[in-house]
């Protein structure tokens, strides 16, 4: 008789744990449209929580459930890429009720940054030129010449105008 006293003792002081953290949030999401969202992050967080937050993923269906809750008052937050947040706040729970949330989200401006850093390239064109073409050598190497608009009246201007060293015939 002893046993099924301590036993009986040990059941009820476990019965109202069971039952205090039993409470649950669960609900849909879907977009504007009213399709479905899978993949939607649920984040129910509340000072009750010793973690303060849980959370689920919502499923093919767009359904969501976050179980074992404590009750009290919570916050929950609905986060997809390419969507606007959502925020529910003051979601009371109490006993081991399921407080059903459902969430439609807008579709939300996608910002990206890109950032690119370069330097202009420094290029060599080696050219193979008929030794008719003014009495050039065979293969020269020539300087690319960056691009300017001054107007220049002979080509030993325009060359010393562009940066460029002229040499009788040649611009280098």
């Amino acid at each position: 008789m002893r046993g099924f006293r301590i036993a009986l003792i040990g059941w009820s002081l476990l019965l109202p744990a069971a039952v205090y953290g039993q409470a649950s949030i669960a609900g849909t999401v879907k977009d504007a449209s009213g399709a479905v969202l899978p993949g939607v992050l649920v984040e129910a967080s509340s000072p009750v929580l010793i973690e303060k937050a849980r959370s689920a993923t919502t499923d093919g269906t767009g359904q969501f459930k976050i179980i074992d809750l404590r009750p009290g008052t919570y916050s929950v937050v609905f986060t997809l890429t390419g969507f606007s947040a959502l925020k529910r706040d003051n979601i009371e729970l109490t006993g081991s009720n399921t407080a059903t949330i459902n969430a439609d989200l807008m579709v939300g401006s996608v910002s990206e940054t890109l950032t690119v850093t370069s330097e202009a390239p420094k290029t060599t064109v080696t050219a193979s030129i008929n030794a008719s073409a003014g009495g050039m050598a065979a293969s020269q190497t020539i300087r690319v010449i960056p691009p300017f608009t001054k107007t220049c009246s002979t080509p030993a201007q325009c060359c010393i105008a562009s940066g460029g060293i002229w040499s009788g015939k040649v611009c280098m």
